[in-house]
């Protein structure tokens, strides 16, 4: 406000406060009572007057917004003096402190000064039932939104929801196309809190890190992270901080602040890229923007998860939810599943009278095993195919007998392929795919999130729903937050799995205890369970062509309610499943998708138990890390009626012998009261269903 106004304000509201004060003692007086009415006039033309010396662009604006979650517990208060920044506290109290955003968009700094036009909000309140049940059948879509029109062209969308807080940019520049050069996206946070932090060595990266906790303050600048990154926030509050909706844009990566905070960055635009061998494609020279775009823009939701218990971010949907619905109009073809697969177990099988490998025989064998059991898919992984052509298959496999053969037993067949030769080939090899009548694609090795690599999932994606297939990537994680747009996008990896048992110690108890919280807050995650062959820290060995797992029997059974993927792998060999009727009691009719999800107990790096329902079965899961307990758990989540559980639960030796377990088959109902025993690296696995 200029010097003029204010000093009219200032004199207008002078002389509103006196005629106040003198009407109020000579009140009684008619001729006062006149004089009175007439005072406050020349007060009011100085307010008019001050009104008119207001600069135009801050009339009607404000420079501070308060935005707050349905059930208030959770407010965003923003800034714009100056520079957009923010705040957001949870019942509250201060969770992040002075955050800052701002976009560099051909050298124009949005969000710098920003000159409000006008502000809107509106509350939306909806159901969302998802093609692909990940978590719940149903999800309600509830939040307060803020969104600030900026004068030069752009706005700020602010969402406040029960499970966090979101913003982004949205742009209609005149230019058709623009380039991006930095976007900064500051999460402060008031005080040095612990982070589970994936930190990364470069952008080219397959995504699976462990998510290993450090102060915020001991976190540079130049050490990268993937997503999400979860800061515990102190009273059992987690911040889970994350991205959705990303399209011809690169991904979201994190890096030390070198305070008390976690600052964006980007991946920049690729100029030249050089081939290694079929499938490592490195970026060798970048740009100095991070993306050449539209002028006229939906950027990519910044995601602040929120979570008043550990608990809270396994069932939390914000990234979900954030994510642009769905792309295609016909979703009945998409059938989630369990898929047998053959190249964790090194096609490991025996008692045939056919030497196993990378042939027909062997995967007719597959495809007899997941015929007895009702798996409905079947992965052939590297070596079906000559490297660098997807149209040559090795002499070894009679591709037209095998695809026929599938048919006959109602099993569907998944190709693995190089995600490069995949793109050189993309059309002429989806069409051989369909002719053969393939059911999916799993992707691999792409290790990049820069734009064109978004834009590389978006368009193989949209390729294969064309003809009908599910795509599965490996290779990096940010696909993990695009399968609400695209439901054919079955299931992502970019996480430490258990293939790294097959060469070290890394996918053990403790990590995986950690996972749910951390990787799985994006969204699906091919981790790959099931071994068999099950191992104890002292027994176990990383052996190639004959690998084991680290924990018990009972946990590889609980990953499959604790982790969620709709296409979820049966990494072991179909000789090993046979071997254990037992075990296939659980592992066949286990579901992949889920109507309901209910955390039990759960504490983030040491233990959880998950309750998850499909249909009218009921499904629990429970692990632990290292560190053997008993978790006592209520089954007040099942509806009335009598129920049979079938349990398994690790061995009175299982901390010897990690294979060890017991099944057992009990009568249960809604106040039935349990205590799960664990062994170290233990868990424990049950299927409870209703007694007709």
């Amino acid at each position: 406000m200029g010097n003029i106004a204010g000093l009219l304000l200032f004199l207008g509201l002078k002389e509103i406060l006196e005629s106040n004060n003198f009407a109020h003692h000579r009140a009684t007086d008619s001729t006062n009572r006149k004089v009175r009415l007439m005072r406050p006039l020349p007060s009011i033309l100085l307010l008019v007057a001050a009104w008119v010396a207001i600069p135009s662009e801050h009339a009607g604006a404000q420079s501070s917004y308060d935005l707050r979650s349905p059930d208030g517990k959770i407010e965003i208060r923003i800034r714009t003096a100056g520079q957009l920044r923010y705040d957001v506290l949870l019942q509250g109290r201060l969770i992040l402190d002075s955050s800052t955003l701002s976009l560099d968009v051909e050298h124009r700094q949005l969000g710098i000064e920003p000159k409000i036009v006008d502000a809107g909000t509106r509350t939306c309140d909806q159901m969302v039932e998802p093609v692909v049940r990940q978590k719940f059948a149903r999800i309600r879509d509830h939040y307060n939104e803020l969104r600030l029109n900026m004068k030069e062209g752009y706005a700020v969308v602010f969402r406040a929801y029960d499970e966090g807080a979101a913003y982004r940019f949205e742009t209609s520049l005149p230019q058709p196309k623009v380039k991006v050069y930095g976007e900064e996206s500051n999460f402060n946070f008031p005080a040095n809190f612990t982070v589970y932090y994936p930190q990364e060595d470069s952008f080219f990266s397959h995504n699976e890190r462990r998510y290993l906790p450090q102060k915020l303050s001991e976190i540079a600048p130049a050490f990268l992270a993937t997503l999400p990154a979860v800061v515990d926030v102190g009273e059992g509050a987690k911040v889970a901080i994350a991205e959705s909706d990303v399209e011809d844009y690169p991904g979201l990566w994190l890096r030390g602040s070198g305070g008390n905070g976690l600052a964006a960055t980007f991946p920049p635009y690729p100029l030249k890229e050089s081939l290694s061998r079929d499938r490592d494609y490195k970026v060798v020279e970048s740009a100095d923007y991070i993306a050449t775009t539209s002028g006229t823009l939906t950027f990519p939701w910044r995601v602040i998860g929120i979570a008043q218990t550990d608990g809270g971010l396994i069932t939390n949907e914000i990234v979900y939810l954030l994510e642009k619905p769905s792309q295609l109009q016909d979703t009945s073809w998409i059938k989630p599943g369990k898929v047998a697969w053959d190249w964790w177990n090194a096609n490991n099988i025996s008692g045939v009278d056919f030497k196993a490998g990378i042939n027909t025989a062997t995967y007719k064998y597959y495809i007899d095993f997941a015929a007895k059991y009702g798996i409905p898919y079947v992965i052939l992984d590297e070596g079906w195919y000559k490297l660098g052509n997807l149209l040559e298959v090795v002499p070894q496999i009679d591709m037209e007998e095998l695809t026929a053969y599938a048919r006959q037993n109602n099993v569907g067949i998944i190709l693995w392929v190089v995600w490069k030769t995949l793109d050189d080939q993309l059309v002429p090899a989806l069409d051989q795919f369909e002719k053969w009548g393939i059911k999916g694609i799993k992707v691999d090795f792409m290790q990049r999130s820069d734009q064109l690599l978004i834009d590389y999932y978006y368009k193989v994606s949209r390729e294969a729903a064309k003809r009908k297939m599910l795509v599965d990537f490996h290779g990096d994680q940010k696909p993990a937050s695009m399968t609400r747009t695209w439901p054919n996008l079955i299931s992502a990896e970019g996480v430490r799995g258990m293939e790294w048992s097959k060469w070290s110690a890394d996918s053990e108890p403790q990590h995986n205890v950690t996972l749910p919280f951390t990787r799985m807050f994006l969204g699906p995650m091919d981790y790959t369970p099931g071994a068999m062959r099950n191992a104890t820290q002292k027994t176990f060995a990383p052996i190639f062509s004959q690998p084991m797992a680290l924990g018990t029997r009972c946990q590889q059974l609980a990953m499959y309610v604790v982790f969620e993927s709709p296409l979820q792998m049966l990494a072991d060999s179909p000789t090993s499943y046979m071997r254990e009727p037992k075990i296939m009691d659980f592992l066949g009719p286990v579901p992949t998708v889920w109507d309901d999800t209910r955390v039990l107990d759960a504490r983030l790096g040491e233990y959880v138990v998950v309750a998850r329902r499909n249909g009218r079965e009921w499904y629990v899961g429970a692990m632990t890390n290292w560190t053997a307990r008993d978790l006592p758990i209520e089954l007040s989540f099942l509806p009335d009626g009598n129920f049979t559980m079938e349990s398994y639960e690790d061995g009175m030796n299982a901390d010897r012998d990690a294979g060890d377990y017991k099944k057992t088959t009990i009568p249960v109902d809604r106040t039935t009261k349990l205590t799960l025993r664990l062994a170290t690296g233990g868990g424990w696995a049950a299927r409870i269903h209703q007694q007709p």
